[in-house]
């Protein structure tokens, strides 16, 4: 079988294993406090250009947005995010959950519109009984979206712009960050990312890590009491350097670049063959998630050989169908999904 279902259907890097193995008698404090994690937190620092930032490490992408946006909202307030983002749709109602609504606007194409945004909390504030309803407390987009697309900078300026207008913290998911930094025609570095947003993470889950996503407060702007809250929501782990290590792994000697970039690779070569055999795309992503238009005779015949995603029908019996590249896939694998087709 093969396997193009998700970028999390293996284990880890080889990197990152051998650096598991390597430092594993090594005796170190728990909860964060260990060498491996500092070597860690200093090399994002450097990556991102932000000398000043603050860097938590966490297990998985719920956790991380469950943590980050339950600290910044205050009780009365709420997150708003495109309608696709994942925190409205594959999160289990975690935000919810946490006592804070999801205020959703129109994706399009996976992304926010600034001025929808700024009409929404124009709207808001215009409403005289707006005291009796959830505040528009922060923002949460993805980069790249839940469809693999990218903002451009311009984008997220704009965006930024009504965030800082209306003292709103701008918060970036980042779980498939590094195939976006690696996407052809990409805009925004960790820099222009740091600079823009009040706090994003850098997956690791998605991106050769066996777990783990890096919280980065670009301007020393983490919450008062930020690891307490942590703690709190059941989200610290003792053996705090199984995440350090990873991280610090991924930071060596661009580890984390090099995954983005031969996974877009191969992602770019399924794309093209996926146009080259008349299949028509759902849209267009430029980065390690492929959406394509197939027949349901089409979908039954490929799943017999190859594992895919589903992801929504678009008439006429058809259906969108996502296929993803991770770290783990080889010039092979697309080379034998390509025969399929």
């Amino acid at each position: 079988m093969l396997y193009f279902k998700s970028d999390y259907t293996e284990g880890a890097h080889p990197a990152i294993l051998e650096a598991l193995v390597r430092t594993n008698l090594v005796s170190q404090p728990g909860y964060g406090d260990d060498c491996f994690t500092a070597a860690a937190q200093e090399k994002i620092r450097l990556a991102c250009g932000c000398p000043e930032a603050e860097v938590y490490l966490l297990t998985g992408g719920t956790q991380t947005n469950l943590v980050v946006i339950s600290s910044l909202l205050r009780r009365w307030e709420g997150v708003v995010c495109a309608e696709s983002g994942h925190i409205a749709v594959h999160e289990a109602g975690a935000i919810e959950f946490s006592g804070h609504k999801v205020l959703p606007l129109p994706s399009h194409a996976g992304k926010l519109c600034a001025e929808e945004l700024a009409a929404l909390v124009e709207r808001f504030y215009a409403d005289e009984t707006h005291d009796h309803m959830v505040f528009p407390g922060m923002v949460y987009l993805s980069q790249p979206t839940e469809l693999g697309t990218l903002y451009t900078k311009a984008e997220l300026e704009a965006i930024a712009a009504v965030c800082r207008r209306y003292e709103m913290p701008l918060y970036l998911d980042g779980a498939r960050l590094g195939y976006g930094l690696a996407a052809e025609g990409n805009e925004l570095g960790l820099a222009d990312i740091a600079a823009l947003a009040d706090v994003f993470y850098i997956g690791g889950t998605k991106v050769g890590a066996l777990c783990g996503e890096a919280v980065v407060f670009p301007r020393g702007n983490m919450p008062p009491h930020f690891a307490t809250m942590v703690k709190q929501q059941g989200a610290m782990l003792a053996k705090g350097r199984l995440l350090g290590v990873q991280f610090d792994a991924l930071f060596t000697d661009g580890l984390y670049f090099e995954i983005g970039r031969e996974a877009v690779a191969l992602a770019m070569k399924l794309k093209k063959a996926f146009v080259q055999k008349g299949y028509p795309l759902f849209l267009d992503s430029p980065t390690n998630q492929q959406f394509v238009i197939l027949t349901a005779e089409q979908e039954a015949r490929l799943a017999r050989e190859a594992a895919f995603e589903r992801w929504e029908p678009v008439g006429d019996g058809c259906y969108a169908e996502r296929f993803v590249t991770s770290w783990a896939t080889t010039e092979e694998q697309v080379d034998a999904l390509i025969a399929l087709l």
